[in-house]
């Protein structure tokens, strides 16, 4: 079973009362992750989006409705862990990077939710708009990755697409290749985890 028929035999499946998410499942092998060159974290854009909304963080004191550097400082331990926790990827414009760092740096880090740089006269929008459209693969203490391709109100060819899309970074991004992949699945919220054979 391939990844496309994989995600068509889900679909066909036990339905919900909700448009559930499509998680795919990378276990790994042959990797040491006491190495730092083994370990990585990689946003990756989705050729047909997640099927939700994601939701971004922009923090400029130039931008309109953008998280402002005063409205940081005024926040105390409690309040920089709901930021973190609000939204899932962060955009910075440059000069308050270091500000950032410093601040927010302990508390986004360990959830890999580092800004990506906004460089000057770059249209944000079109930056959150690519955002809203991936997903963060990492490979941290564990040797598997689990991300979601979309939603089963998706067509079945698009979620295979962004399961391929997914499965061909991790590729790149292992020092082995492939040959370091020990199993696929994909996987609906509610169901049990269907294993893919070929990748």
């Amino acid at each position: 079973m391939n990844v496309a028929e994989a995600v068509a035999h889900l679909k066909e499946g036990d339905k919900r009362g909700f448009s559930q998410t499509i998680d795919l499942i990378i276990s790994l092998k042959n990797i040491d992750l006491k190495k730092p060159e083994n370990r990585f974290s990689k946003d990756v854009t989705l050729p047909h989006g997640r099927g939700k909304d994601v939701t971004v963080g922009v923090i400029s004191d130039s931008i309109a409705g953008a998280i402002a550097k005063s409205a940081i400082e005024q926040m105390d331990k409690k309040g920089i862990k709901q930021l973190a926790k609000k939204y899932e990827f962060f955009v910075c414009e440059a000069p308050l990077m270091v500000f950032v760092g410093k601040v927010l740096g302990k508390y986004l880090g360990p959830r890999g939710k580092m800004p990506k740089l906004l460089l000057p006269n770059q249209n944000h929008a079109a930056v959150v708009d690519e955002l809203k459209r991936s997903v963060k693969v990492r490979i941290r203490d564990a040797p598997s990755i689990h991300v979601p391709i979309g939603t089963e109100s998706m067509e079945s060819a698009h979620l295979a697409e962004n399961a391929e899309s997914v499965l061909d970074e991790v590729k790149r991004s292992l020092p082995k290749g492939d040959t370091q992949i020990k199993s696929v699945m994909l996987k609906l919220t509610m169901s049990k985890p269907l294993k893919v054979d070929s990748w």
